[in-house]
């Protein structure tokens, strides 16, 4: 078939680009091709092999990931050390993005349990954007708000179910 035609019928191929795989991230997902085109200008793409740990629990977070490929296992440290399973984060997961905003101790350690792609986005590289593009960086950082806000509520929901469960005992 003539290259011409054959481009027409197998469409843009966009959905293998790195700005559709963001636009999936729901911090990213209403942000316009535009702004993810230079939201894809900032991030970091990093290769893991299996069993790499992405940061340890305890590590001052510098930013947040998502998960183009692969898998990463959140877990934590009981008070024997042993390795206590919070999360299996698969391709479209993220985690870590409360360290975009603020800089503290991460609360579990993340670990890729396969070759995994991740896709980083750090606080540094959000404080230039702030300074440079501060209509996106809004955006950015709203759609970041509205997951931590998911997120807290979710939480909110399991401790007061969590309660009304013990008091029931």
């Amino acid at each position: 078939m003539n290259p011409f035609w054959n481009n027409i019928f197998r469409g843009s191929g966009y959905e293998e680009t790195l700005a559709y795989f963001l636009s999936t991230v729901p911090v990213f997902s209403k942000l316009k091709k535009r702004e993810l085109g230079f939201l894809e200008s900032i991030v970091h793409v990093r290769n893991y092999k299996a069993d790499e740990v992405v940061f340890e629990e305890g590590d001052i977070g510098s930013g947040m990931y998502a998960i183009r490929s692969g898998q990463v296992r959140i877990y934590i440290r009981d008070e024997h050390g042993r390795e206590v399973e919070q999360a299996v984060l698969e391709p479209g997961d993220f985690f870590g993005e409360t360290a975009l905003t603020a800089t503290r101790p991460r609360i579990a350690t993340a670990r890729t349990t396969e070759a995994t792609v991740l896709v980083g986005l750090f606080r540094s590289d959000m404080l230039e954007a702030i300074r440079k593009y501060p209509a996106v960086s809004a955006k950015i950082l709203l759609g970041l708000t509205r997951v931590i806000s998911d997120r807290l509520h979710q939480s909110h929901l399991l401790v007061n179910e969590m309660n009304r469960e013990q008091s029931k005992q």
